[in-house]
């Protein structure tokens, strides 16, 4: 079992930036920084390829599409008050949701136990017609469908630990009973979304996830959450891939929420996450990223999300 670990991260998607806005250029950096602090030698680091249309429309409704490459053209301009396009933005959002697809090829495929998709534009909240939030295509969502194309998986886990809930996420699989959705996020607190009661639809009742955590929750609350209700769901669902929606806006030093989670907290949860993929078998654990805010608690999270799953990973698996 290797534990190579690959980053997967492309200037390419430094372009897409709006002065003063906090989802910028620099956060690729501070958690690509991270994430080679935690690799050492074990890392392989990659450029990322655009995601191709046929892969953004199996997710994303044609005329969304055309719409952002439209408002593009024009000179860019606002999806709703925090989500923007400028020139570049397309490519950028392309290549985020390319890196995204590699890092979960590279996963499944086992050619690194971690694979980290240090990219941006973020994803989450984009649904099939609809970029907010900060994201315009739903990264994790592309490569879903990658995996899926490429007869590599079927049954996909997704975890997101994000302080957001993925709103968009959770909507366009809300019918697949295929995939299973676990995700904390601090409620109330935008979108808004994301009740405990919204479980999945038809025959996918019972495969999304929601744990709300108070504002003011912590290390305590995080990792309660995820090791005794949620990672145990995942491992009862028997997924074949892994995919991390890693948000480390829940960080206690971010400035866009309220909750108090520390590296201690990102780290025991991804060593469970770790623990439970080493336990059922699969190749790696592949992750993109979400929110967080903070620079040095971004990296110092990433980092600490590396460690852990390559140490739960490590962990002797029972008979």
């Amino acid at each position: 079992m290797t534990d190579r670990v690959l980053l997967v991260t492309d200037p390419g998607t430094d372009p897409h930036y709006a002065a003063g806005h906090v989802e910028r250029p620099e956060r690729r950096e501070a958690a690509a920084a991270g994430v080679r602090d935690a690799a050492g030698g074990r890392l392989l680091e990659r450029g990322a390829a655009p995601a191709d249309h046929r892969l953004l429309s199996g997710v994303h409704d044609a005329g969304y599409l055309a719409a952002l490459e439209e408002i593009e053209r024009g000179g860019g301009g606002w999806l709703d008050s925090d989500t923007y396009l400028v020139e570049g933005s397309s490519e950028a959002a392309r290549l985020a949701a390319g890196a995204t697809v590699e890092a979960a090829r590279a996963a499944v495929e086992g050619v690194a136990a971690v694979a980290f998709a240090v990219a941006r534009p973020p994803g989450h909240h984009a649904a099939a017609a609809r970029g907010s939030g900060f994201c315009l295509l739903n990264n994790v969502a592309i490569a879903v469908a990658a995996l899926r194309g490429a007869g590599l998986a079927r049954r996909i886990a997704i975890v997101d630990w994000d302080v957001h809930h993925g709103d968009g996420t959770q909507a366009i699989f809300d019918a697949d009973p295929e995939v299973w959705y676990g995700s904390t996020h601090q409620q109330p607190l935008y979108p808004g979304t994301g009740a405990r009661s919204e479980s999945g639809s038809g025959a996918a009742a019972g495969t999304k996830q929601n744990r709300l955590l108070a504002p003011g929750s912590g290390d305590g609350e995080f990792t309660a959450a995820w090791r005794d209700d949620l990672m145990p769901a995942l491992e009862a669902f028997a997924p074949q891939a892994i995919l991390v929606s890693a948000g480390y806006d829940a960080h206690r030093d971010d400035p866009l929420a309220s909750l108090l989670v520390t590296e201690a907290g990102y780290a025991a949860v991804a060593r469970e996450v770790g623990r439970a993929s080493a336990r059922m078998g699969l190749g790696g654990v592949a992750l993109t990223l979400e929110g967080g805010y903070d620079l040095d608690a971004l990296r110092a999270s990433a980092a600490v999300t590396v460690r852990g799953l390559i140490a739960g990973r490590a962990e002797p698996v029972p008979e």
